[in-house]
């Protein structure tokens, strides 16, 4: 296997000897375009011209209860407003990366939700995958010895995506028993199509989910309320995914702090991204879970927009130098995405002071 297999088998393995620190990125399309005109190869993978040790397939399968269905509501120059299949309506950009604005949303209830969209969710469908598509990403990557990730959601973040903000925060509070019926449903749901996913294309060597639990000012809910409505679900699903030898990689944006007991009773394998201008502490972080998580960020990504080298530099050695000294199992990466604001050189130059300090 390739040096990057092994090496993110180490880094996510208590206990195991680490040669060096991990490496991975998330970068926007629209700042990969702009680094084209700046001498980065036209159409190349970052997961493979950068050599990262986790390389991540996304796309697997349609999560929403109505399956493929993305209806233009409007649209203009700037924008475009589309339905998706759980009856959320969301506001894009047309020409560039950014979160969708929130506009409508049909499933406002529990009635709703019973009627409209629990039904399509009781049974494998087929239907929602994207198989070859899959599988062809699957084989180039493991064809060349690469550490694979299968990305989703799961609970959390699909129910923002199918209530909206306003209706799920004061459904968390007024009606808990909505809450775990929308918990259970998807927890099965979730399980059989990614065993199904694992039967029909392969095994991964782990599975990441997006779920941002934070925002600048701390949680979106109680630490509390986690533990109540949402922990059992995340503990069955990750439980699931080990019994299969698989890693559970775990992305949360935002001050997730009070966050980190829940995440580590789940099990979770490793945490991304520590956002350092929302109020997360790598150092912090690794001082007190260094045996129980490992860690994939924390690099201030308006570092690397500053295009300055030598802070660059300086911020760089800090935090891989910092995470060494506390024994972290660490991949070095932004403390989100690379943004349109971070020019081409200046991530080859934090690259090169990466390579320089990467062994422990």
């Amino acid at each position: 296997m390739t040096d990057q297999w092994q090496n993110a088998c180490a880094l996510l393995t208590p206990g195991a000897k680490c040669s060096r620190i991990g490496l991975y990125e998330n970068v926007w399309p629209d700042t990969l375009r702009n680094w084209e005109k700046e001498g980065y190869p036209s159409g190349a993978s970052p997961q493979e011209f950068f050599n990262f040790d986790i390389c991540r397939i996304g796309d697997t399968f349609d999560s929403y209860p109505l399956a493929g269905v993305r209806e233009l509501v409007e649209s203009n120059d700037e924008w475009s407003v589309y339905r998706n299949g759980a009856g959320a309506a969301l506001k894009y950009w047309n020409n560039k990366s950014g979160v969708p604005e929130h506009i409508d949303f049909r499933m406002s209830s529990e009635e709703a939700w019973r009627r409209d969209y629990r039904p399509r969710l009781l049974s494998l469908d087929t239907g929602r995958f994207q198989l070859d598509k899959t599988r062809a990403a699957y084989k180039l990557l493991r064809d060349a010895g690469r550490w694979i990730c299968y990305n989703s959601s799961f609970v959390w973040e699909t129910m923002r995506q199918s209530m909206g903000d306003v209706i799920m925060y004061e459904s968390l509070a007024l009606e808990p028993e909505w809450i775990h019926d929308y918990n259970e449903v998807y927890t099965r749901f979730y399980i059989e199509h990614y065993d199904y996913l694992f039967d029909q294309v392969g095994l991964p060597d782990a599975v990441w989910l997006s779920e941002d639990f934070g925002y600048k000012n701390g949680l979106f809910c109680s630490p509390c309320t986690l533990d109540e409505l949402f922990k059992p679900y995340y503990i069955r699903l990750v439980d699931h995914f080990h019994s299969l030898g698989l890693k559970v990689l775990l992305h949360s944006c935002g001050d997730v702090t009070k966050a980190l007991p829940f995440f580590a009773e789940i099990g979770f394998d490793a945490l991304h991204p520590m956002e350092i201008k929302a109020g997360c502490d790598p150092f912090a972080y690794a001082d007190q879970y260094a045996e129980k998580l490992a860690f994939i960020g924390g690099l201030d990504a308006r570092v690397l927009e500053s295009g300055d080298k030598p802070y660059i530099r300086r911020e760089t050695e800090k935090l891989i130098k910092g995470m060494k000294e506390r024994g972290a199992r660490y991949f070095f990466a932004s403390d989100h995405s690379l943004s349109t604001l971070v020019s081409y050189e200046s991530y080859r130059y934090a690259l090169e002071v990466f390579r320089e300090n990467m062994y422990y």
